[in-house]
């Protein structure tokens, strides 16, 4: 596990671009969006929770593409399938890899993103902690697009008409929260709902990634 993820994180360093064009068109969304709008700073938070939780999941869409390709393509994932290892733990540790750059990352960048769409300074904990669960769903969820799409031409327009639809709950329940937060009460609701979803993500999506890899190697 550990070799896996060492290199995972080589192969991340190596191409910056796979994990920072996401991030960047996620910083853009949060930027230029306040700007064809009236400043009106009851306005922006009113409209923030939606933005920003729309911004990350199509962020997230777009690091998701080539997430087992390059693998696909080079004959790794065939050497993963053929080894006396469990296919999921391997599988796991990819995973958990692309949400540390892309969830993670996006999770730090929330402060800025909430100060220019004027959420309240009380509410950043709120959001951080709901980005950081809601994209760690939407990379295992995205992670069972990838694997049914490895050997489908067209896997971009494919991933997201597979990803999308999944990820409407994590969007309805991570905006709650945020507005739940912007108003001042309790999100420990939206926040546990978040929390259940990803304990479900984990336990379905892990063996459907497994068995997707496997049908693409035979």
């Amino acid at each position: 596990m550990g070799e896996v993820m060492r290199r995972e994180c080589r192969l991340a360093a190596r191409k910056p671009s796979q994990w920072l064009q996401p991030l960047v068109f996620f910083s853009l969304v949060v930027t230029l969006f306040p700007l064809s709008l009236s400043p009106t700073p009851d306005l922006l938070k009113t409209l923030a929770p939606g933005v920003l939780w729309v911004a990350a999941l199509l962020s997230s869409t777009l690091s998701l593409e080539r997430l087992f390709a390059n693998d696909f393509e080079e004959g790794v994932l065939e050497q993963w399938v053929l080894s006396p290892h469990p296919l999921w733990v391997l599988i796991a540790c990819k995973i958990a890899v692309h949400w540390f750059f892309s969830g993670v990352t996006l999770m730090l960048l929330a402060p800025l993103a909430a100060m220019s769409l004027a959420i309240p300074s009380s509410a950043v904990g709120v959001v951080m902690g709901s980005l950081a669960l809601g994209t760690l769903c939407l990379s295992l969820l995205g992670a069972i697009g990838a694997a049914l799409t490895l050997s489908a031409r067209r896997s971009s327009s494919l991933l997201s008409l597979i990803t999308l639809p999944m990820a409407l709950p994590i969007l309805i329940f991570g905006a709650r929260a945020m507005d739940l937060a912007s108003q001042g009460q309790d999100t420990a609701g939206a926040l546990w709902l978040l929390g259940s979803l990803c304990v479900l993500s984990v336990s379905l999506a892990l063996p459907a990634v497994t068995a997707a890899v496997r049908i693409a190697m035979e």
